[in-house]
C-alpha cells in the first residue's frame, strides 16, 4: 500500500540542470521510447537513465532520448562508469551538460553526435 510518507524507491538527482534544458516527466519518455512506464521506471533504478526532479516531479533530460525513439546511444554505459567512479546522479548530470573544450562541446552531445567511445574514455579517466 503507498503513502504520502513512503519515499520512491526511483533515484533522482537535484535539477541541476539549466532551466533552459528540456526535460521530459516520465510518461512522455515511456512514449518516446514506446515502452511501458514500469520499464522506464526500471531504467532509472539500474542507472540506465537518470531523471531530476524538477519542481517535485521526475523528469528525464529530452536529450536523453534520439529521435528514434531510444535511450542515447552508449549513455547507459558512461552513467554506469561515472557510477562506478563514485560520481552522485548529481555530478553525473552537470557532467554530460558541462562544455568541454576538448570534446569539443558537452559529453551528451558527443553521445547524441556518435562520439560515445571519446565521451567514455573521458569518463574512465575521470575515476584515476
Amino acid at each position: 500500500m503507498w503513502h504520502r510518507w513512503c519515499v520512491s524507491s526511483i533515484p533522482a538527482a537535484a535539477d541541476v540542470l539549466d532551466p533552459d534544458v528540456p526535460v521530459l516527466p516520465l510518461p512522455d519518455v515511456a512514449i518516446r521510447l514506446d515502452q511501458p512506464i514500469t520499464r522506464v521506471h526500471q531504467a532509472l533504478r539500474d542507472h540506465h537513465l537518470i531523471a531530476v526532479r524538477r519542481r517535485g516531479v521526475l523528469m528525464v533530460p529530452a536529450e536523453f532520448i534520439t529521435d528514434d525513439g531510444d535511450v542515447v546511444k552508449g549513455l547507459p554505459g558512461t552513467i554506469t562508469v561515472l557510477n562506478d567512479s563514485g560520481f552522485s546522479p548529481d555530478e553525473v548530470i552537470r557532467w554530460l551538460f558541462t562544455a568541454d573544450d576538448t570534446l569539443p562541446g558537452r559529453p551528451i552531445d558527443a553521445l547524441r553526435g556518435d562520439r560515445g567511445r571519446e565521451v567514455k574514455r573521458r569518463a574512465q579517466a575521470l575515476a584515476y
